[in-house]
């Protein structure tokens, strides 16, 4: 995999040091600049068109929620994940909306830093299972007439609630006894026929329908 070009977006110094720090760690990422506020980074993002951008969710003037919705619109291939000390659910989803396709809290080890961004910049980027389990029990359920119908075969439901949970495709395989390939060739399969992009968009759709959160075969 090439270097990815990474974009550093939080308004303290301090973080984004810490921030520059941690992704040096790791030859994969290559920090080609750091921004201080969303309209700050909606420039940057033109000038340099990075390939991700960690973006802090609580920022002044234009805060992270809309920066990410105003580059998703003008530069939809972006990934970004937001950065936060807060856990609180509704920025989760609020971020989601808006476009992101990650959620990193601050106070996670470097180590799962790293592990997480390489994962989602290869499409493979749960969310943690203590987060989702924290999201499944503050999302309301639907009422049973919400429910949408999908065209989801039984085994690619089960694997839309694995991913829900916070499961890589190694783990959701050696649950399943299955290969990794076949698991990813089922999630091929999901977002075609749910037209979604990503894991990310998948658990969400899995909680909006109230699909996450059935008991998992193990």
């Amino acid at each position: 995999m090439e270097h990815v070009r990474v974009l550093v977006v939080d308004d303290h110094a301090h973080a984004r040091e810490a921030i520059c720090s941690i992704l040096s760690e790791d030859h994969l990422f290559e920090v080609i600049g750091t921004a201080s506020s969303g309209q700050e980074a909606l420039e940057l993002t033109e000038q340099w068109m990075p390939d991700l951008i960690l973006m802090d969710v609580q920022m002044p003037d234009m805060d992270g929620l809309e920066a990410t919705r105003l580059i998703k619109l003008r530069f939809p291939y972006v990934i970004i994940v937001m950065v936060t000390v807060s856990d609180d659910v509704t920025y989760l989803f609020e971020a989601l909306k808006q476009g992101a396709q990650g959620y990193l809290l601050k106070n996670l080890a470097p180590s799962t830093w790293l592990e997480y961004l390489r994962a989602i910049v290869s499409d493979d980027a749960p969310l943690s299972k203590e987060l989702a389990y924290r999201i499944l029990q503050e999302f309301p359920a639907p009422r049973s007439e919400d429910v949408p119908d999908n065209p989801l075969t039984s085994r690619e439901l089960e694997i839309l609630q694995w991913v829900s949970a916070g499961y890589t495709n190694r783990e959701i395989a050696d649950q399943l006894g299955i290969s990794d390939q076949t698991v990813k060739n089922h999630l091929k399969n999901i977002l075609q026929k749910l037209q979604l992009e990503n894991r990310v968009q998948l658990t969400r759709y899995a909680l909006e329908s109230g699909l996450a959160g059935r008991k998992l075969r193990k």
